[in-house]
């Protein structure tokens, strides 16, 4: 008899007939609007569950008794009591690595957008306000042989530097847990510590995970010891940065500018003043949103679901103590 899942994600024709093989699915669509509803009702026969941007919590998850496995598409797992999940079992699959690249290119695509006024400058031209040369009230700021500080040195922090390092000749700094010498040797990094950083860096990225260490882990002090011609970047997650203070040291001008492709609340409010700001990138968190890279996603969390539901180990498993268990 094939174990039943649960799935609120679309997938490819391809990757939904590999899981239909091995598993018998109920799609659940707009799980976070009206279908959550079709969510809770269907959670007590689910064995497995596969989606995205739905936090699953212990109330949600007492439902589902005969649950085994979560596999989210994603690489962040804020969505998740690894705790409750533990203590009942459930094995959490999530999908690193396949997106690391896209995601870097991201944040460099927003490194340069800021600094050389990419979106407001089009949006210049396109309403046709360009009327003689641009002057200096216009320019923008040099990223070549500028300083990277990267908070976070995982993957993502390392394909950043690396973009940075080696095709713009950056210096890297980087705050993390514990130095990393292979990254150091490679990019010619130093580690430090996180107000030396900020207090140095003409660019601060952050690619760290959502933890209750990390929330807010970027306030008021935090902003108050970037340079003023320094440029914020945040391709993690919206709620590791208290965005009042941001607002208030971009409406300041204690920093010159950010790109932000999270935000606490998502998606972020028409009426957030950082849609309003010139100085300000913004984008709907597109980090690993291309085609290739969301169908390599979808593809690991199936193959991870599909294991777990037989008793394999996933190749990617959050918590592989419920296997042992």
């Amino acid at each position: 008899m094939k174990k039943r899942v649960l799935l609120y994600k679309n997938l490819s024709p391809t990757l939904l007939a590999l899981l239909q093989e091995h598993a018998e699915v109920t799609y659940i669509d707009e799980p976070k609007r009206d279908g959550l509803a079709r969510l809770r009702d269907a959670l007590p026969t689910a064995h497995g569950i596969l989606g995205a941007s739905v936090k699953l919590d212990a109330e949600l998850l007492d439902r589902a008794p005969d649950l085994q496995a979560i596999a989210s598409v994603s690489v962040g797992i804020d969505n998740y009591d690894i705790d409750y999940l533990n203590g009942r079992g459930i094995a959490l699959c999530n999908t690193p690595d396949v997106l690391t690249q896209t995601t870097a290119d991201t944040g460099f695509a927003l490194v340069l957008a800021s600094a050389r006024r990419v979106v407001e400058l089009a949006n210049l031209i396109k309403a046709g306000q360009w009327t003689r040369s641009i002057g200096d009230a216009h320019f923008g700021t040099d990223v070549h042989g500028k300083t990277l500080g990267i908070i976070g040195m995982g993957r993502i922090g390392e394909a950043l530097a690396q973009r940075g390092h080696l095709g713009f000749d950056m210096p890297i700094l980087y705050n993390s847990r514990h130095p990393k010498p292979a990254v150091d040797a490679r990019f010619g990094a130093r580690h430090c510590p996180l107000d030396e950083l900020l207090a140095t860096a003409d660019f601060v990225c952050l690619t760290l995970p959502l933890t209750a260490e990390t929330e807010h882990l970027i306030g008021a002090r935090e902003l108050a010891l970037m340079k003023p011609t320094a440029i914020f970047i945040n391709i993690s997650r919206g709620k590791v940065v208290d965005e009042r203070a941001l607002i208030q040291a971009l409406t300041s001008g204690q920093i010159r500018g950010a790109g932000l492709d999270v935000f606490e609340q998502e998606p972020v409010s028409p009426d957030s003043p950082l849609l309003r700001m010139d100085n300000v990138v913004a984008t709907p968190h597109i980090g690993s949103a291309t085609v290739q890279t969301r169908e390599a996603m979808a593809r690991c969390a199936v193959e991870n679901l599909i294991a777990a539901l037989k008793g394999e180990r996933p190749a990617n498993i959050v918590n592989p103590q419920v296997l042992r268990a």
